[in-house]
């Protein structure tokens, strides 16, 4: 089986979307686990399990170049980490855990875009798993606001 040839926009872009798919799966695992509310938590699986499919789609495409996948970069993962817990410590109602992860959206698409941004050398398909995931950002926002 030979290995596909990806340009290094197309592997850096698909690192950048696979850290992603991982840093908000982490984070809608724990979120999912400290609150109680069976409606947001049930929003929140299906949304986990929607990032971790892309991100499979993601990671297959890097290995088939031979590329190994991105993880979130440690301080970033223990710093968003220490953040959920102690809020939701705090105030671990629907309202928080919903404020935790459109923050996270937020801050997802502004990197998801900046990454599509930088490397303009990305293939096509590449580019069409970065959109794909800023829209399920997106979307997953819109379904969080009734919680606020």
């Amino acid at each position: 089986m030979s290995e596909r040839i990806l340009n290094g926009d197309t592997i850096a872009l698909l690192k950048e979307c696979d850290s992603g798919c991982k840093m908000a799966t982490e984070s809608m695992e724990q979120i999912s686990r400290m609150s109680d509310n069976q409606d947001l938590v049930e929003l929140i699986i299906r949304y986990n399990k929607d990032h971790i499919r892309l991100g499979e789609e993601i990671h297959q495409y890097l290995n088939s170049a031979g590329e190994e996948s991105k993880d979130p970069h440690p301080v970033a993962k223990a710093f968003s980490w220490l953040q959920s817990e102690v809020k939701m410590m705090v105030k671990g109602d629907a309202h928080q855990a919903a404020s935790l992860l459109i923050d996270g959206c937020n801050m997802g698409i502004k990197s998801l875009n900046e990454y599509k941004n930088q490397y303009t050398e990305a293939d096509q398909r590449s580019v069409s798993f970065c959109d794909r995931l800023i829209g399920m950002e997106k979307e997953m926002m819109a379904d969080l606001e009734k919680y606020l």
